[in-house]
């Protein structure tokens, strides 16, 4: 369920971005119309008659329309932001891990809240967000209206070694991120159960793990100002990797302070640096490709989450449960590789 929503990302993205919809019309009009769609078929899961192949489909179709969102909320903070971009971003991607994190909340809430009701909740705030965004947010003044695409300026652009390095490290940011936010509950179990009789309430602790990078993403965004975009981002793939290679060790320990203080650790550096791998791929571009560019990069990096998540789903019965998430340092240090090649 979590891959169809991820596929329908990716075609959503690759259409978006070869139409180059976020050029060519007003951003915050395509951001209202897409809330709208995604909402629409969101909703539509709630009804009861619904075999496999049509909740499959429903969670392509939102996920396809989460495309005009995400991707084309950088691109309107990119036409607003020349200098300071980076904060702009954090304070966005802030907002994508809290809206990740939200339904986890309203699940902790208790059993006697239907999971109809989650649905219902996340599809009135993406209504309400794409009004806010075609009510209050104008074009930006930075904003270059650039003509219809042709697939080869999109091919062209990853000759920029400065682009190329960016984007590689988004990639490899990408294919821990969304796995390490699937398996958040997964995680907490599996320290339960290893540590019987340890218990957790997994919805509530779930949120505030990947809820903590919200904030850290906004700090990000501050901290690139003094330190750097670029060593920022380092720093924080570094630290995550490492979360993933320790985390072993972490599963065996004892202390559920520790193992929880660890996953809030991860939580936060797991995501700082994504908002810095799309400054820098925003500053390596032209202006009249922005969106679509950004739009392509995003498209790519769901890709590679699709295969992280399938990957630790196929082996899962055949690793010892501790050992599961090391996997995921592959992310990281093939980023790591890019940027200090640049």
């Amino acid at each position: 369920m979590t891959s169809a929503v991820q596929f329908g990302f990716i075609g959503g993205t690759l259409i978006f971005a070869l139409l180059a919809i976020s050029d060519r019309y007003s951003p915050s009009k395509v951001f209202f119309i897409c809330g709208v769609l995604a909402a629409a078929f969101n909703t539509g899961v709630i009804w009861h008659g619904h075999g496999l192949f049509t909740l499959l489909a429903l969670r392509f179709l939102t996920g396809f329309f989460l495309a005009g969102i995400y991707p084309v909320g950088m691109k309107i903070a990119a036409d607003y932001f020349d200098q300071g971009l980076g904060k702009s971003l954090g304070f966005l991607v802030g907002a994508l891990v809290i809206g990740t994190a939200f339904p986890h909340l309203l699940k902790s809430l208790g059993e006697t809240l239907s999971w109809t009701y989650v649905l219902l909740a996340t599809s009135s705030l993406s209504v309400g967000g794409g009004l806010l965004m075609m009510v209050l947010v104008a074009d930006g003044p930075f904003r270059k209206p650039g003509p219809q695409l042709k697939p080869s300026a999109l091919v062209g652009v990853f000759s920029n070694h400065k682009f190329r390095s960016a984007a590689i490290g988004y990639f490899g940011h990408m294919w821990e991120l969304y796995a390490f936010w699937a398996f958040v509950p997964l995680m907490l179990k599996t320290y339960a159960d290893l540590h019987s009789p340890t218990q957790f309430n997994v919805a509530l602790l779930s949120f505030v793990i990947i809820a903590m990078g919200g904030p850290a993403c906004v700090l990000a965004g501050y901290v690139s100002k003094g330190v750097g975009v670029k060593r920022t981002a380092a720093i924080a793939l570094s630290a995550s990797g490492f979360c993933c290679l320790v985390s072993p060790f972490i599963f065996e320990t004892n202390s559920e302070v520790l193992f929880i203080g660890f996953l809030l650790f991860w939580g936060i550096m797991v995501v700082a640096d994504s908002l810095l791998f799309s400054t820098l791929v925003a500053q390596n571009t032209i202006p009249e490709i922005k969106g679509s560019v950004l739009t392509i990069v995003n498209c790519i990096g769901f890709s590679v989450t699709i295969v992280s998540i399938q990957l630790i789903t196929a082996i899962q019965s055949h690793v010892i449960p501790s050992g599961l998430f090391v996997i995921l340092a592959i992310g990281p240090m093939g980023g790591l590789l890019a940027l200090r090649r640049d």
